[in-house]
């Protein structure tokens, strides 16, 4: 059974229905069970890395990686062409300017770019209702109105990604048949609320309910979602195979199963997405307490062009073509600044360079986090592709990467500065005081952060520390420096933050995160389930699209 804990408003009217529920509770008498037990399977395969067994492609499903016969199900209507999807948070706004900024795709995000108020997750089911209906409209406080101005066929095809098999939704209860009462998963409730209320209708309007599945970390984990879908296909009466997802590879294990993942969904699978920022948090996390070998300096010297990071992405599209898949490539954090110039120049430029290597390397799509960066992302992949609408024939026989290359991490910059830690400090800061405000997607510094970026900070200030790291400028990065700088950026940040503001709050948990005996596997955990607001900040409406 499911309970409703939370508030009900005119979007839980809408979206709560009895039926929808009864849906969400079925996800969860099938499915709970398994998920629980693959948690379990996470945090022994995580101890099993940190005490120093390296991760290795898997001898058992060798021959599914041998057989060259099959191949995934591949585009659905609406997903042939994926040259640039544009990323973003489902508030009423941001999904206007999504749909009318001319992508191909818009992915549209209930998980890391969006942060998980009751209202937001509700609010955001409530957004994909009436944009999948055409009837999305938005008014501002001040009065300004947002409309969909883009033909219906030539908005984005949308992408749903629910949240991660670890989050749960604090406001749904559910108890299962022994009676025992738990949170629900966020992953079944945001899938089956999406998926009862819009299948139909997508597959009406000539396109299909797709997904974006995020930070799995075995092929166990995409059988489950496979199983999943099989079911929620079966229940409403739609033909198997209707549905089709898109993997994010951003974990070090699922890395080493690529092509497993794509077998177990391959009769729902469009592809595979490289999702760098949370790859990176992986890696980190992942080797964390295995020494200087996993080493990193500075958060921006970890770039695309490190060896680790060139043989994930190298592999991922040979996989992704070998099986007739698309390879979606990631997403530069520089954003453009309307205010400034010269400042937009640079994040283009860097932008344009970030794509053109993805393009020229076989990616068959890309992200960006703002709508001005959809021309430059355009261009490069135009300039490939022409008028093909993707390169999945393009095969890459050329690449061979080993779990070795996987793991090199020695071409990475290990070197780390004061003003790298007081970055890293601050960036966490002021991320995780939006975040508990209820904005997922902040523009700071001149680059788009979300929940994976602010695990990068937090998680290399933790390594430096157990590493007893010494910057270049000779100071020794200890709990009590960091600690110290925290106190600084939280004075500074405080004394010029409205009212409302959550700073207080905020350095608690990065302490707790960052500085703490333990090392959550997540942020967002402990964030949710202690310090979270249920209502948003109408104010983080203005930040621009992000993911």
């Amino acid at each position: 059974m499911i309970e409703i804990t939370g508030p009900r408003d005119d979007a839980t009217d809408t979206i709560l229905t009895p039926e929808a529920i009864a849906f969400v509770d079925h996800l969860h008498q099938a499915f709970a069970a398994r998920r629980q037990e693959l948690l379990a399977e996470r945090q022994r395969h995580r101890a099993e890395a940190g005490n120093g067994r390296d991760p290795r492609f898997l001898s058992t499903t060798e021959a599914i990686r041998d057989d060259r016969t099959w191949r995934v199900a591949g585009a659905g209507p609406g997903l042939e062409d994926r040259r640039v999807e544009i990323t973003g948070p489902t508030d009423p706004k941001m999904a206007i300017n999504a749909l009318n900024s001319g992508a191909r795709v818009w992915l549209a995000d209930l998980e890391d770019a969006t942060s998980p108020t009751w209202a937001n997750i509700v609010g955001g089911q409530r957004t994909l209702h009436d944009a999948v209906r055409g009837r999305l409209a938005f008014t501002s406080t001040e009065g300004k109105e947002y409309r969909v101005t883009t033909p219906f066929e030539h908005t984005p095809t949308i992408v749903m990604r629910p949240r991660g098999w670890h989050l749960v939704e604090k406001h749904l209860a559910f108890t299962d048949r022994a009676g025992r009462t738990a949170p629900a998963s966020a992953s079944l409730t945001d899938f089956g609320l999406y998926f009862w209320h819009n299948a139909a209708e997508l597959v009406a309007n000539g396109r299909g309910p797709y997904f974006y599945l995020p930070k799995l970390e075995s092929h166990h984990e995409a059988r489950l979602w496979n199983d999943i879908f099989v079911f929620a296909q079966q229940r409403i009466g739609m033909p198997v195979g209707t549905i089709r997802a898109t993997v994010l590879i951003e974990t070090i294990p699922a890395a080493f199963e690529m092509e497993e993942i794509l077998f177990e969904l391959r009769d729902h699978c469009a592809g595979l997405n490289a999702g760098r920022w949370d790859y990176i948090f992986s890696m980190i996390k992942t080797f964390q307490g295995r020494g200087r070998r996993f080493a990193f300096g500075d958060r921006d010297r970890i770039t695309m062009t490190v060896p680790f990071m060139r043989a994930y992405t190298e592999l991922l599209v040979a996989t992704c073509h070998r099986r007739g898949a698309h390879a979606i490539g990631g997403m530069s954090a520089f954003i453009p600044n309307r205010r400034d110039a010269e400042a937009t120049e640079r994040a283009l430029a860097r932008v344009a360079d970030d794509k053109r290597r993805e393009a020229g390397d076989g990616f068959d799509g890309t992200w960006v986090a703002h709508p001005d960066l959809i021309p430059t992302a355009l261009a490069e992949f135009d300039a490939v592709l022409g008028d093909r609408p993707n390169q999945v024939d393009r095969l890459r026989d050329d690449v061979q990467v080993s779990a070795d290359d996987l793991l090199d991490v020695r071409g990475a910059d290990a070197t780390v500065t004061d003003a790298g830690v007081r970055s890293n400090v601050s960036v966490a800061l002021r991320y995780i005081e939006a975040w508990l405000r209820g904005t997922g997607a902040v523009a700071i510094d001149g680059l788009m952060e979300d929940a994976a970026t602010a695990e990068i900070s937090r998680s290399l200030l933790r390594q430096w520390i157990d590493n007893r790291v010494v910057t270049a400028e000779g100071t020794a990065v200890d709990r009590e420096a960091v600690a110290r700088i925290l106190e600084e950026e939280l004075a500074r940040l405080s004394a010029v933050a409205p009212a409302g503001d959550r700073f207080a709050d905020a350095a608690e948990l990065l302490r707790e995160v960052a500085l703490g005996e333990e090392f959550p596997t997540f942020l967002t955990i402990p964030a949710y389930a202690r310090y979270l607001v249920d209502t948003p900040d109408a104010s983080s409406q203005e930040l621009p699209l992000a993911g």
